[in-house]
């Protein structure tokens, strides 16, 4: 959403702030990325809440601390995902140029998004040329953010000593991430559960349609913690060892919390698949929708066993999981590739192709 205009050779971090955990990953790119570095660190209750920065001291201290342990470059470009951006698809006159493209993207603006234009960061992504009852159309997404949103994370990031090079949506990273395991004629719903549900539904390396909802993984352990009196650290190792799959008479481990553990697991897998129904029929309303073939789940909650083919059996598609390769396991260590999934995406320097 702010790109940098200059070119560099110094290394760059995709950093992926979530309420939970922020994680940070350098990336080597040869027709896909492959993860050379990685490290994240927890956030506490409270630093982002539903996507959005809401203590700019806590998580700076929290960048600052994970940055120089592990001795991470400082140029880096960030990720946002909230319920405060707002992705619209418009149709334009069908322009060549890219800067006419962006005037015209920018006057239109004013006509899709719900808040005032001096208070919005805006962006657009081009989906391609299409025919409409009105003729040839350039089909455009449109992203607008509000400005202290991303003042704030900007803010957090600079306060750690950090070097931000740009912001992009969290969703156009994790398509980026993803996209090379996928063929290019099947529209492919990508879905990123952690700290909040990440959509973005796909033709190849083209955004079509994108959308944040509160919740994720991160809530399913908060409630087993509230519910349990455990820490944050053990209800996410709960929810692992119980999963989705064994019979849960068969789990060892302290009956009362596993029968919760997995009543908090199929209570979370079926509020994600509501949104996930009512994102994709909010989506087939719009003209020119295609129809979504399948779809593929990353974030930490991969990590979760049997939670794909649970979320496949609400939502009726088929469910696989998507990772980005590790150049050695030296590079993420005990952490779960899940987690590094978008901010792998957010260290690949170029945009989605149209």
């Amino acid at each position: 959403m702010r790109k940098s205009s200059r070119t560099s050779t110094k290394p760059v971090v995709g950093l992926n702030i979530e309420p939970g955990y922020v994680a940070a990953v350098q990336v080597s790119v040869n027709g896909r990325p492959s993860i050379e570095r990685a490290a994240t660190a927890v956030l506490e209750p409270g630093v982002v809440r539903d996507g959005e920065v809401v203590d700019v001291e806590g998580l700076s201290a929290a960048l600052r601390d994970l940055f120089r342990e592990h001795k991470l470059p400082k140029r880096v470009r960030l990720g946002v995902a909230n319920q405060r951006i707002v992705v619209r698809t418009m149709d334009l006159p069908p322009l060549e140029d890219p800067k006419e493209l962006e005037t015209a993207a920018r006057f239109s603006a004013q006509d899709h998004i719900p808040m005032p234009l001096d208070q919005a960061v805006l962006d657009h992504q081009l989906v391609g040329m299409v025919d409409t009852p009105d003729g040839r159309k350039a089909r455009v997404v449109l992203v607008a953010a509000r400005s202290d949103m991303i003042d704030r994370v900007l803010a957090a990031a600079t306060a750690a000593g950090l070097r931000p090079d740009g912001i992009d949506l969290s969703a156009f990273a994790m398509i980026r991430a993803l996209v090379a395991d996928q063929p290019d004629d099947e529209a492919v719903l990508y879905l990123h559960v952690g700290g909040v549900t990440n959509l973005a539904l796909a033709e190849g390396r083209r955004c079509l349609f994108t959308r944040v909802v509160p919740g994720g993984s991160e809530l399913m352990a908060q409630e087993l913690s509230e519910r349990r009196g455990l820490t944050l650290e053990h209800s996410h190792g709960w929810l692992e060892h119980v999963g989705l799959e064994e019979d849960v008479t068969l789990i060892e481990g302290d009956p009362e919390i596993v029968t919760e553990a997995r009543g908090v697991l199929i209570d979370g897998v079926r509020r994600i698949a509501d949104e996930v129904r009512n994102s994709i029929d909010f989506y087939r309303m719009q003209e020119g929708a295609v129809s979504v073939q399948r779809a593929v789940l990353t974030g930490p909650a991969v990590s979760i066993p049997g939670l794909a083919p649970a979320l496949s059996a609400e939502v009726g598609l088929d469910v696989s999981t998507g990772l980005v390769p590790v150049a050695s396991p030296e590079a993420v260590g005990d952490i779960h590739v899940g987690r590094l999934v978008i901010a792998a995406g957010l260290a690949v320097e170029e945009v989605p192709e149209a």
